[in-house]
């Protein structure tokens, strides 16, 4: 097999699409043309003067103005295909997590940036991403199964009186989510996220599981990549995220501190092991809730994650190149 640098190397001449804009969008673009990479951009109409447009070698002009132009999966291959594209790098957010755009990669004959459709398609549901979690060994809170209703969630909440938390199966950013600890809420608080979910991500799916008062939010880097037998995961170490807003991070410290050796090793070990159980391939953060004394799952982000960019500084690893690396079909025969 190859190690990732060689597979890096390897693929010097290879057309590297970006699928996005903006900050990550010029990220991307930055290290595959140190790596010898030609880029293509995509662009709205409204965003004919960006700077990530400008950067690359060829830029295509998408159809329609703002967010909603980087979401027509048809017309991300279309471009991809017209310039000669060999990769297809979706960034963050947009479609990043969209298993169409994966799987419509694949039947087109380009390298998705990414995990495969199958594997988005079940950690983009936090229910399966949970039960996947559960399969693999990973401690994970009491919950309900999906599609409850008030019954249902209130005998969760008799069994943990301290609180509960209703979440939307799909989606994130902290949208379908509602703390209960008042059996009197329960209704109101299922309407509103059945809502928001709806409106967010076409899903009204809900599911509870007990709050866990008091716990910090730690987030570990993760690297997988194909072996002669399988996946190996490696984890790049972790980041406290708990300073946060509306379920906003505000601020990321790497690596968490204050956390004991044991817990730590446990941590970057039920990340990985999740990963390389599901054939995971790429970069992905695993998160967890941590108290003093245990951690538990809480979802997985199958993509390059914003903060991507604390874990490079504390590491020197270039998160970006690896991916690309990944999708080139490097493996970890000759990783150091």
């Amino acid at each position: 097999g190859r190690s990732l640098r060689e597979g890096w190397q390897s693929m010097s001449s290879a057309t590297v699409l970006v699928a996005n804009r903006g900050e990550i969008a010029l990220r991307i673009i930055r290290t595959a043309r140190e790596t010898g990479h030609r880029v293509v951009a995509v662009y709205a109409a409204d965003d004919a003067q960006s700077p990530h447009v400008s950067a690359a070698d060829e830029a295509v002009a998408l159809e329609g103005v703002g967010a909603q132009a980087y979401l027509d999966v048809d017309a991300i291959i279309d471009a991809a295909q017209r310039t000669g594209a060999t990769f297809v790098h979706p960034g963050y957010g947009f479609l990043s997590e969209d298993p169409r755009l994966a799987r419509a990669c694949a039947d087109a004959g380009l390298r998705f940036v990414g995990p495969s459709a199958a594997v988005l398609e079940m950690f983009g549901d936090k229910a399966s991403a949970r039960q996947a979690a559960v399969n693999a060994g990973v401690p994970v809170l009491d919950a309900t199964t999906t599609g409850v209703d008030e019954a249902q969630v209130a005998a969760l909440l008799a069994a943990h009186p301290a609180g509960i938390m209703i979440k939307a199966v799909a989606g994130g950013g902290g949208r379908g989510m509602r703390e209960v600890r008042d059996p009197a809420g329960i209704a109101d608080a299922m309407r509103v996220c059945a809502a928001e979910a709806a409106a967010g991500f076409g899903n009204s799916e809900m599911f509870a599981e007990e709050l866990c008062g008091s716990a910090r939010h730690v987030e570990v880097q993760v690297v997988a990549a194909g072996t002669g037998s399988g996946t190996t995961a490696l984890a790049l170490g972790d980041r406290d995220c708990s300073v946060q807003r509306r379920h906003q991070k505000l601020i990321e410290i790497a690596p968490a501190q204050q956390i004991p050796d044991g817990m730590r090793v446990g941590l970057h070990s039920a990340a990985a092991v999740l990963c390389a159980a599901n054939d995971y391939r790429g970069l992905a953060t695993v998160e967890f809730l941590v108290t003093d004394n245990r951690f538990v799952f809480l979802e997985v982000n199958p993509r390059i994650q914003v903060e991507h960019t604390v874990t490079e500084e504390v590491t020197g690893c270039d998160l970006v190149g690896i991916g690309l690396a990944i999708a080139g079909g490097a493996d970890y025969d000759a990783l150091g």
